[in-house]
C-alpha cells in the first residue's frame, strides 16, 4: 500500500548575522508550509546564522540548541508544526558544527553535524553520526551540502530504512562557478537517489554575496534519480510537492 507526503524546500535569500530576522523568515515559510499540508520542510545550510566560515563570524553568531535565541524560534513555530530541518551553525563543547536540527513539536530533537567538511570549514568539527529520523510514518536522513558527493553517507541512512534524503545547501559561488555547476548539482544528487532508491529533497540560496551568485537548485528528486520538482534558479520561493513511498 502506498502512502503520500506532501513535503516543503525553502529557497531564500542569505541573510548573514542576524538570526532574528532570519528567524522571521523561517516562521513565515513553516506558516506557509503548514497551510499548504505539509509534514516537512527544509531549509538551507547554515541558514539561522549565514553560511559564512571566517573564525570571527562562527565565534560570534554560533547557537547552541538551548540558547535563548534558539528557544525563541522554537517558541514562535506554529502550533502542530511541520518537522523542520535547520541548517544553523550550532555551538558544541569544545568548538563549532556545521549543522542541521531536527524540530518537532517546538523541540529540536536531534542535529545532524555535516560528515564531509570542505578545506574552508577547517573551524568545524566533523560529524560522525547519520541518525535517521521519522514524520507520519516517513523516515529519513539529513545531509549537507557536500556530504551529497559521498555515496556512503546515502547508504547508511538507506541501511536504516530511510526512504527520503533532506539536503540542506549553500551554493554561493563566483558566477563563472555558479553557471559551470549549476546542472551539476541535481545530476549528483540524482546519483545518490538511483543508488539508494530514496528519493531528495534540496534547500538552497539565492542571490548574491559580494561578487558571487547563488542560483539554486531547490528541488524533488525521485528515487529513479528523476528531478520531478524544481523552483526557478536565482529567485526565492517555496517547493511543495508530494512523495509517495
Amino acid at each position: 500500500m502506498t502512502r503520500t507526503i506532501r513535503v516543503a524546500a525553502a529557497q531564500t535569500y542569505e541573510i548573514i548575522g542576524d538570526a532574528s530576522k532570519a528567524t522571521s523568515v523561517v516562521i513565515d515559510l513553516v506558516n506557509q508550509s503548514k497551510a499548504a499540508g505539509a509534514s516537512l520542510i527544509c531549509f538551507p545550510e547554515a541558514f539561522l546564522q549565514g553560511y559564512v566560515c571566517e573564525k570571527a563570524h562562527v565565534e560570534r553568531e554560533a547557537l547552541s540548541t538551548e540558547s535563548r535565541e534558539f528557544r525563541t524560534l522554537l517558541n514562535d513555530l506554529p502550533e502542530n508544526s511541520p518537522t523542520v530541518v535547520l541548517g544553523f551553525i550550532e555551538a558544541i563543547a569544545g568548538g563549532y558544527a556545521n549543522s542541521a536540527a531536527i524540530i518537532q513539536s517546538r523541540k529540536a530533537i536531534a542535529c545532524y553535524r555535516k560528515s564531509h567538511l570542505l578545506k574552508r570549514e577547517s573551524i568545524f568539527s566533523t560529524g560522525d553520526a547519520y541518525p535517521v529520523f521519522e514524520v507520519d510514518g516517513l523516515r529519513f536522513g539529513v545531509i549537507i551540502c557536500n556530504d551529497a558527493n559521498f555515496p556512503e553517507t546515502a547508504r547508511s541512512m538507506r541501511e536504516q530504512s530511510a526512504e527520503l534524503l533532506v539536503c540542506c545547501a549553500n551554493n554561493m559561488f563566483p558566477l563563472d562557478t555558479a553557471e559551470q555547476w549549476k546542472n551539476q548539482h541535481n545530476a549528483i544528487r540524482s546519483e545518490r537517489c538511483r543508488e539508494t532508491g530514496m528519493w531528495l529533497l534540496s534547500s538552497d540560496v539565492t542571490g548574491h554575496r559580494d561578487e558571487c551568485v547563488a542560483l539554486g537548485p531547490t528541488s524533488l528528486i525521485a528515487p529513479s534519480g528523476e528531478v520531478v520538482h524544481q523552483l526557478p534558479l536565482n529567485e526565492p520561493g517555496l517547493l511543495i510537492a508530494n512523495i509517495t513511498i
